[in-house]
């Protein structure tokens, strides 16, 4: 057995009792206590004589203990005081609580003590309550001033995880073998992994502190080049894999895209039509596509999608769109069945709710099926799925993807995402997608005026409601929830449906929400568009693909409740049409969160700049689901601090594949791919 993969109990000074405190850190074998790395360090370099020591000053000291006391107070804390000595005065150390340092505190010791100094209570003399210490004599860290500070769980103390870690690395270094290239470690001057695994636990006296715990110093570097580097390989093999597969090649005469054109009320954007051209030269490949579409909110990207699946419908193929929601699949249900009026195209949907006609699907007589998760279902079957719509809203990973792929045989796969991406996300979660861009809006389009009203100053939105009416326009109003909710003390849409029919008597005031049946959903949404409904409140079903461009006011109630991505989709609903539109953001309580993403939609309307916003305050694990889209995890990387790391990594990735696609001449980094992507080895095959 190799000796990284040693049981973490059997190294000497752990047993069993701490190697079950270190399995809560995830900690299992010699390996994960070398990759679990310090989360910071302290400088314990700065060592001062007593006497130079100022209140406030976070120091090491060394001297002599010269007096040992232990105290008692009324409330039973005790106290354990020890005097220390240098040559040029006397200090005082302070644990509370901590009895068991009688049996290791003796007078006459030589001791280095760490911490922040003040003045006692009495203003009499310099103290350090709680210091970290070191018995000079036996210590660990005599030769490493520069101390490593770990993540540590309740049981186990930062002494003692420390201990375990010397033990660890000392063991652990001649198991290391160096896997990248030579030639990669002279071109980035990378240092050699086992050098570097040493220097992050243990750094050497002369580093830089603020580099270590910036995690940009030359080892961390290498650790986190590794990291980026074996992701990108995994997925641009996966992309690799795409390439060699056999799919279909689309050769449409293009009679029923041209029909569809002519149909339509408006005439494409450039970008549409840029990006349509790319779509149906890619699907005229005879290897799979995938490709990632993005564009902000009213870009046009259904109408894109919908010209590609007519295409492979042309051809004699199925094609489905799957929808993260059960609302949303309704409403492009709706838009494609109306927007296909006339053309010689059987529109069926299916989700949990509609689940009548499976048989169609497997037949073939259905030419277009919308859907939700339910099309993955293994119930389903297509009768020759030629091409997969995914509106992706980033609800949908790699795994997904791949399960509704495999309906057909190896189909042309659109992934859509109306909430832009940033340039890393790009090279990560959707790396082994080519990508297109809208980057042009329809014509005509008038920017959304966006601000924030106070609660105390209701009156006003109250005003602008009547005013937006009066005028001919319509209002939104979204709420968090359908129910109250005294656990969370937030206003519902019930309530606000309810106290907005008292205000205003005069207008029709309608309700919305996911728990309604679906047909009095559609009613409710067909008479909002029709203009017979002034008012619509709902909940976060309206985020996507509601186009009324009539609607021309939206109120976001606890506008703190909602993420960036959300509002900023939320507010895409209005502006649709000729006339000026606003988006008032209504909040309850501001988080210094919810301030920044309050901000931030006021300040911009540029979508891509709102993603970049987004991932700054939140990461980009949160914001784009990293964790459930099949992707491994990241334990030192961070795509937002390293993304120019990662972009070197992809490249390095990129150039080692084209000297040998397999990796058979690397048998080591095979083996280290393998184990990074360990149960996702699936998405190789599939995706």
């Amino acid at each position: 057995m190799n000796g990284l993969n040693l049981p973490i109990q059997y190294l000497k000074g752990v047993g069993p009792k701490k190697a079950n405190l270190l399995k809560k850190l995830g900690i299992q074998t010699v390996k994960d206590a070398l990759y679990y790395l310090p989360s910071q360090y302290e400088d314990r370099r700065n060592k001062k004589n007593i006497f130079d020591i100022k209140p406030g000053e976070i120091v090491t000291v060394e001297g002599h203990i010269v007096q040992i006391n232990e105290i008692k107070t009324k409330t039973n804390l005790s106290i354990i005081e020890a005097i220390i000595s240098d040559a040029t005065g006397y200090l005082m150390a302070k644990w509370f609580n901590q009895l068991y340092l009688k049996k290791i505190l003796k007078t006459k010791q030589k001791i280095k003590i760490f911490g922040k100094a003040q003045i006692d209570w009495s203003g009499n003399y310099i103290e350090i309550v709680n210091p970290e210490y070191e018995i000079v004599e036996n210590s660990n860290h005599q030769n490493h001033e520069i101390v490593p500070v770990y993540r540590v769980t309740q049981g186990l103390s930062q002494r003692q995880i420390q201990s375990i870690m010397k033990v660890a690395v000392e063991f652990a270094i001649p198991f290391i073998e160096e896997y990248l290239p030579e030639k990669i470690l002279k071109k980035l001057n990378l240092p050699y992994l086992n050098e570097s695994l040493k220097s992050i636990h243990f750094p050497p006296k002369d580093s830089d502190v603020k580099s270590l715990n910036e995690k940009n110093s030359l080892f961390h570097k290498r650790i986190i080049f590794d990291e980026l580097f074996l992701l990108q390989l995994g997925i641009l093999m996966m992309k690799q894999s795409r390439l060699i597969e056999k799919g279909i090649s689309f050769n449409p005469e293009g009679k029923l895209l041209r029909k569809f054109l002519e149909n339509l009320p408006f005439k494409l954007t450039n970008a549409q039509q840029r990006v349509i051209t790319e779509i149906l030269q890619d699907m005229k490949k005879p290897t799979p596509m995938n490709r990632l579409l993005q564009g902000d909110v009213g870009s046009g990207k259904t109408v894109v999608a919908l010209a590609a699946m007519l295409a492979a419908i042309e051809c004699g193929y199925q094609a489905a769109l799957m929808a993260p929601t059960e609302i949303l699949a309704e409403q492009h249900y709706l838009n494609i069945y109306s927007m296909l009026k006339g053309l010689p195209v059987n529109v069926l949907i299916y989700t949990s709710t509609h689940n009548k006609h499976a048989n169609l699907i497997a037949s073939g007589d259905a030419n277009l099926v919308v859907g939700t998760h339910a099309l993955i279902q293994e119930d389903v079957h297509f009768k020759n799925l030629g091409f997969v719509v995914i509106d992706e809203q980033h609800r949908f990973g790699v795994i997904q993807r791949a399960m509704l792929k495999k309906k057909g045989l190896n189909p042309d796969t659109l992934v859509m995402t109306a909430t832009p991406i940033p340039r890393t996300m790009a090279l990560t979660v959707y790396g082994d997608l080519d990508y297109s861009v809208l980057d042009e809006l329809p014509k005509g389009r008038k920017p959304i005026l966006t601000k924030v009203i106070e609660p105390q100053n209701k009156k006003i939105i109250y005003k602008m409601i009547e005013e937006e009416i009066k005028s001919g326009g319509q209002v939104y109003v979204v709420y968090p929830l359908i129910e109250e909710s005294e656990a969370m003390d937030l206003k519902s849409a019930t309530q606000g449906y309810e106290g907005l029919q008292k205000l205003f008597p005069q207008y029709r005031v309608g309700l919305l929400h996911g728990k309604m049946p679906s047909r009095q959903r559609e009613d409710i949404m067909k008479e909002f568009r029709n203009g017979r409904i002034n008012i619509l409140v709902a909940t976060t079903v309206i985020e996507v693909g509601v186009d009324v461009p009539n609607a021309t006011l939206m109120i976001i109630t606890h506008a703190e409740r909602f993420g960036l991505a959300q509002l900023h989709q939320l507010r895409g609903r209005v502006g649709r049409g000729d006339r000026p539109s606003k988006c008032i953001l209504l909040p309850y309580k501001l988080t210094e969160e919810a301030k920044l993403r309050l901000k931030a939609i006021v300040n911009y309307s540029d979508g891509f700049r709102i993603a970049e916003e987004d991932m700054k305050i939140r990461g980009p694990g949160e914001l784009f689901g990293v964790k459930q889209s099949g992707m491994p995890d990241l334990k030192v990387a961070d795509l937002i601090r390293d993304q120019s790391l990662l972009e070197i990594a992809r490249k390095e990735a990129e150039s080692l594949l084209k000297e040998n696609s397999a990796l058979n001449s690397h048998p080591k980094i095979r083996i280290l791919l393998e184990e990074f992507w360990k149960d996702r080895t699936e998405i190789f095959m599939t995706a």
